[in-house]
């Protein structure tokens, strides 16, 4: 493919094939996403004829979980946020906990080191944004309280991966020579780490509860409708690429403050409009990357060793996340909803598994087993979700 024409082909195929996926999985009663999902499996390496570009397609999909945390936000308020912590912050953890050792049980059990286990553990604990946004938006119960503990759930995860990816590669290290520098480097990389979090959250919280709104009081006042659309992309794009760069904090989080910080605007509703047609449009796109990062080979290959990672991403972890919430005191219906919206892994997943294999941790086979694991229970949690919402009380 030449080079000038990679990003055209890409944006031009990924959504004609999404778009024709999504149609044919709507009219056989499926979700549009499993439609998106075999779209990039088709436009992938692992399967004949065209290929899309491989570098070219995850940057386009993080756009859309860009844009989508982005709108998340815009219907959130930072005392939303604060009422489920609660529930959110211990659930998090001990979910996070729990699926953590049932994957370090698997790589175990597979010959694979403890660290390697972990990382799996950890790569199979923490859940996608962009589908549980999805899921909570085609019932619409993002507003609803059991949608904010969710979603409040996810933040925490985020937060915890954040700290994940950073200290991984500091506590990678091995050998008695090694353990010093490897214990002194943790601590300064922990401290680090801490002291960017809570500059961000100052900057975000002082400074942008404050500009923010008025950016876009100012560019509403030109009367200027693409002005004004543009200002809304520009904001979260640029809120999120910066947060990343400068604080080290995930593309996804840094989008989903700043849109918290727009809902204090009179405009936020305004702004929510306009930028969904892009969230929609590059969110599809998210799916398709998933897609042509699946090869189907592991599905014969290693049917046992898939079958066993989906059930700890789809029961286990959420069975995990049912009795937490009931243990702390959440009704029958909360504790199903957020074991729903848990069933499934996504894009932290793919980061930290690969980060893990880059460190020599674990094989290249438990990227492969990850990756099967994030598409079929991607592609199985709307049904997940209304199975075991529609048994709720």
């Amino acid at each position: 493919m030449p080079h000038e024409t990679a990003l055209i082909s890409t944006i031009a195929v990924c959504l004609a094939l999404a778009f024709v996926g999504g149609y044919v999985a709507f009219r056989l009663r499926l979700p549009p996403l499993v439609g998106y999902l075999l779209a990039g499996i088709v436009v992938g390496p692992f399967t004949p004829g065209f290929v899309a570009d491989t570098k070219l397609a995850p940057e386009l999909a993080e756009i859309g979980v860009i844009l989508l945390m982005f709108g998340v936000g815009m219907h959130f308020s930072v005392r939303d946020l604060l009422a489920v912590r609660a529930v959110a912050i211990p659930g998090a953890v001990a979910q996070i906990i729990v699926a953590t050792a049932l994957g370090l049980g698997l790589a175990h059990l597979w010959g694979w080191s403890a660290g390697g286990g972990i990382v799996f553990g950890l790569a199979l604990s923490v859940a996608s944004t962009v589908v549980l946004m999805k899921a909570l938006e085609s019932r619409g119960g993002a507003g609803t309280t059991e949608g904010r503990i969710a979603v409040g759930w996810l933040i925490v995860e985020d937060l915890l991966m954040v700290l994940v990816l950073v200290l991984l590669p500091v506590l990678s290290g091995s050998g008695s020579d090694a353990s010093r520098t490897v214990s002194s480097g943790l601590v300064a990389t922990l401290g680090i780490t801490l002291g960017k979090l809570a500059v961000f959250v100052a900057a975000m919280f002082i400074v942008g509860a404050r500009l923010f709104p008025w950016i876009l009081h100012h560019v509403s006042r030109t009367g200027s409708r693409e002005l004004f659309t543009l200002g809304v992309i520009a904001l979260s794009l640029g809120v999120a690429y910066f947060s990343a760069h400068l604080f080290g904090v995930s593309f996804a989080l840094g989008a989903f403050c700043a849109g918290v910080l727009v809902n204090g605007s009179h405009l936020s509703d305004r702004a929510a409009a306009d930028i969904k047609p892009f969230e929609d449009a590059f969110s599809a796109l998210f799916f398709v990357a998933v897609g042509m990062l699946f090869d189907p080979a592991i599905l014969v290959q290693e049917p046992l060793r898939v079958l066993m990672v989906l059930g700890v991403i789809v029961a286990g972890k959420s069975l995990a996340a049912f009795g937490v919430v009931l243990l702390l005191k959440q009704p029958v219906r909360t504790a199903l909803t957020v074991s729903a919206a848990l069933a499934q892994i996504g894009e932290f997943s793919f980061i930290l598994i690969g980060l893990g294999v880059a460190l020599g941790l674990l094989p290249k086979e438990g990227q492969s087993l990850v990756l099967a694991g994030s598409l079929l229970s991607i592609a199985m949690n709307p049904l997940v979700f209304r199975l075991v919402v529609r048994r709720g009380p």
